[in-house]
């Protein structure tokens, strides 16, 4: 008679985790299907995925007036993308930045620099994002790369951690993070972007090896500073969107530093395209 008292705990953990796999498999699965469409449609998704962003931390620095700091998020957001996709992106960095001084003015004293600071996030995410795809030839694989690493890290470095286990990274920001998890992440994100680099025409391969391994480190300094901006005002999760998983922010903070990073390396070495400037040495 004991083994169906064994068996139900574990039962019951899986059905509560269905929610948590079935949102991850969904939002993956858009992530890749926008990808493939590029266009108009990658570009909604982006900016659903930014607003979202601005929203959940102008809602979680609990500053002043935050209706009309959210509305405006919405107007400079749909102005930054609008710019990108009729290819001036200069305006649409100057739309970033004048949404990041009306945050700014609208939050009241005491949350001004955080409510720029939260523009400014979400805005790193759309630009560089869409610029990334937008290139000619190599966007696609620019943000294939891109999610191979991120992913890769993410995911390693949890079961790195879970499975290793030792030494804790920072517990002062991030209570479970291991430096075994952290090393297991790393090279398992660079050895997956690179597989996914190979797949592209042209790419130098161990400039993409190397620069993958500098972004699935940056990625995992962006879940620590999510982590940390969390604890600063005392939440666990940046909202509850998505089932299982927390907020959008809960998702993409790694992936916004080392997009961010990618667009802006890969712009200063072909003004061009992105994407190139990446991969083509």
């Amino acid at each position: 008679m004991s083994e169906p008292a064994q068996t139900a705990p574990a039962a019951s953990k899986f059905v509560d985790l269905l929610p948590r796999v079935a949102s991850a498999a969904a939002l993956v699965a858009a992530a890749l299907l926008t990808l493939i469409a590029g266009g108009d449609l990658f570009a909604l998704f982006w900016l659903a995925a930014a607003f979202a962003i601005f929203w959940e931390w102008q809602t979680l620095i609990a500053a002043e007036r935050r209706s009309l700091r959210v509305a405006a998020g919405l107007v400079g957001l749909l102005g930054a993308a609008a710019c990108l996709r009729l290819g001036v992106p200069v305006w649409s960095a100057v739309t970033v930045g004048l949404l990041a001084v009306v945050a700014a003015i609208l939050a009241g004293s005491g949350r001004r620099l955080w409510a720029a600071g939260g523009a400014l996030y979400a805005g790193v995410l759309l630009l560089s994002v869409i610029l990334l795809r937008q290139s000619p030839d190599l966007g696609t694989l620019a943000i294939a790369w891109l999610f191979a690493i991120v992913w890769g890290s993410d995911i390693f470095a949890y079961f790195g951690g879970r499975l290793i286990g030792g030494p804790k990274l920072w517990p002062r920001v991030s209570a479970g993070k291991t430096w075994s998890g952290t090393i297991t992440g790393l090279v398992c994100g660079a050895a997956l972007g690179l597989a996914v680099a190979r797949m592209g025409a042209g790419v130098a391969l161990a400039p993409a090896a190397l620069l993958g391994l500098f972004l699935a480190a940056l990625s995992q300094i962006g879940d620590l500073f999510e982590s940390a901006v969390k604890r600063r005002f005392g939440v666990k999760d940046s909202s509850r969107l998505i089932p299982g998983h927390g907020g959008v922010m809960d998702r993409l903070d790694g992936f916004i530093f080392a997009c961010g990073f990618a667009a802006l390396f890969g712009v200063l070495r072909d003004h061009a395209s992105a994407a190139a400037g990446l991969f083509l040495w």
